[in-house]
């Protein structure tokens, strides 16, 4: 494609933030009909650039050009005037708003510039619905949808307004296979339509799927631009974090001790109503030492037993639990954590941390208690500990005190990790654990959980990446509209085996 004139040049882009220099003397170009992935460690300056791009920073050296033409964006506004729409990692949706208002949400469609063009914008959205193959009504608040659905509307957004620049930070991170084939294939059909797509994405498979250029950022310098097809895996890791990575994965050496986690009859209705149970006769058990996987596509029930087991729904009554061979009720979070039962949430941003509360105070918010004799907080002692945490994860942090929702992916699921490990506990619940996490972060947290396990803890790992649940499980179960469809383990542990079970296919339990 050097033969092609750039739809986009940026040239010398450096930007800063007080004390923290993020971008330094970066270049970057797109073709058009071109899918050019940005690739890099978390807080390599990635999100930084595409924000640039999208007109959300404004405050930079350097400059960029649209098909020859020098501008300079002064918001995202200006930014879709110029053909420039960008679906970011944290999703720009209101979710009591409707799924219409959503999707025009800041450029509404106007007759005479005064009045609401209604039947445009529903016209537009439903054929765009259809395209995208998305199954939602227009009219209800897009809050009543699953995060999968919610991210498919983000998507909506972007396409709705026929951009020549679509920039797509994580856009699969919420999807399932079938959702992520689709967006490809949108992706195939901009594409051929002369646009040029900026893709962000930490998981590898996606990279050399769609991508026909690699550029990679680390500690926001550019490193270099080749080819996908020029760009081995291993140099592509080299150039992201700087160093070799021998394996992806960590060997597993898994040596199962007692059973320290047992599950009975476990059942959970259904809330809406629609059917009688979410998940029906679950039973399993775990092992000390052991990381039990368990597979299912989207809606199998995977993220709604690790909440049913955690209380997050109240009370349980109808299942049989033992924990480290005492029988156990589940009541609430609270009550589980005390048993030594803890959850890593798939959102981390939601339900795993304060985002405007500082690193030590994030660490420390599930071990209060410990830090709180006579129900005064030991602030000294919760420094230190938090101390120790940055180092035993290996946070990256200018301060202790830095906000956390100012650090880069891996390092806020480092934090929410280290909140888990400090109430010491027997059995941890890990959702989608690596999730918009980097390659040198997640051989990171392969590597805990192989300490944790050899430690005598038992994990219960749910991913949506399949070759990471396949090289880090010791058994996998899978669901299959929530029940357990088959079992798996040694040589019986394969792809094919795990796809045709979660579809209904594969032997019964």
């Amino acid at each position: 494609m050097n033969d092609v004139k750039p739809l986009l040049e940026l040239t010398h882009i450096t930007k800063s933030f007080p004390g923290v220099q993020v971008l330094q003397d970066v270049s970057f170009d797109l073709s058009p009909g071109e899918t050019h992935i940005l690739a890099g460690e978390n807080g390599a300056g990635k999100t930084t650039l595409l924000k640039i791009i999208a007109g959300v920073y404004t405050d930079y050296t350097g400059e960029m050009r649209l098909t020859g033409n020098k501008i300079r964006l002064k918001s995202p506004h200006d930014a879709a005037f110029h053909g420039i729409s960008a679906i970011h990692q944290d999703m720009s949706i209101v979710n009591s708003m409707s799924v219409l208002d959503n999707i025009f949400l800041g450029r509404e469609q106007t007759r005479f510039q005064v009045w609401m063009d209604n039947r445009s914008q529903r016209r537009k959205a439903t054929r765009l619905l259809e395209q995208l193959d998305i199954d939602a009504d227009l009219s209800r608040p897009l809050g009543d949808y699953p995060v999968s659905v919610r991210q498919m509307i983000e998507i909506a957004k972007a396409l709705v307004h026929d951009a020549k620049v679509i920039i797509m930070d994580e856009p699969t991170s919420a999807l399932n296979s079938v959702e992520v084939d689709r967006l490809f294939a949108i992706i195939g059909e901009l594409k051929n339509r002369g646009c040029g797509i900026i893709y962000i994405t930490h998981r590898l498979e996606e990279i050399y799927e769609i991508g026909d250029r690699i550029s990679v950022l680390r500690d926001g310098r550019a490193i270099g631009t080749a080819p996908s097809v020029d760009l081995s895996r291993e140099k592509l890791i080299h150039w992201m974090v700087g160093r070799s990575i021998d394996q992806q994965f960590p060997a597993r050496n898994p040596n199962p001790g007692e059973k320290i986690l047992s599950v009975r009859r476990f059942n959970l209705a259904d809330p809406s109503g629609t059917k009688p149970w979410l998940l029906e006769n679950i039973s399993f058990d775990l092992h000390s030492g052991e990381i039990l996987g368990i597979a299912g596509l989207q809606g199998s029930g995977k993220s709604e037993l690790f909440n049913g087991l955690f209380g997050t729904y109240g009370k349980i009554s109808t299942a049989e639990i033992h924990l480290d061979g005492n029988p156990i009720s589940v009541y609430s979070p609270k009550h589980s954590i005390q048993k030594g039962l803890i959850l890593l949430t798939n959102d981390r941003k939601r339900t795993g941390l304060v985002p405007n509360m500082s690193v030590i105070h994030n660490t420390s918010l599930a071990a209060l208690e410990a830090l709180s004799p006579h129900g005064w907080l030991k602030l000294r002692l919760e420094e230190e500990e938090a101390k120790k945490d940055i180092l035993a994860f290996d946070i990256k942090v200018s301060s202790p005190d830095q906000d956390v929702q100012t650090l880069s992916g891996g390092n806020q699921q480092k934090v929410v990790l280290a909140k888990w490990l400090r109430t010491q506990p027997k059995v941890l619940l890990l959702d989608e654990p690596t999730i918009g996490v980097d390659v040198g972060a997640k051989h990171e947290i392969y590597e805990l959980m192989n300490r944790w396990t050899s430690m005598g803890m038992g994990i219960l790992l749910s991913t949506s990446e399949l070759p990471e649940l396949l090289a880090m499980s010791d058994r996998i179960f899978v669901l299959h509209r929530g029940r357990i469809s088959a079992e798996f383990q040694g040589k019986q542990v394969t792809q094919e085996n795990i796809i045709q079970a979660a579809m209904g296919e594969g032997r019964s339990h």
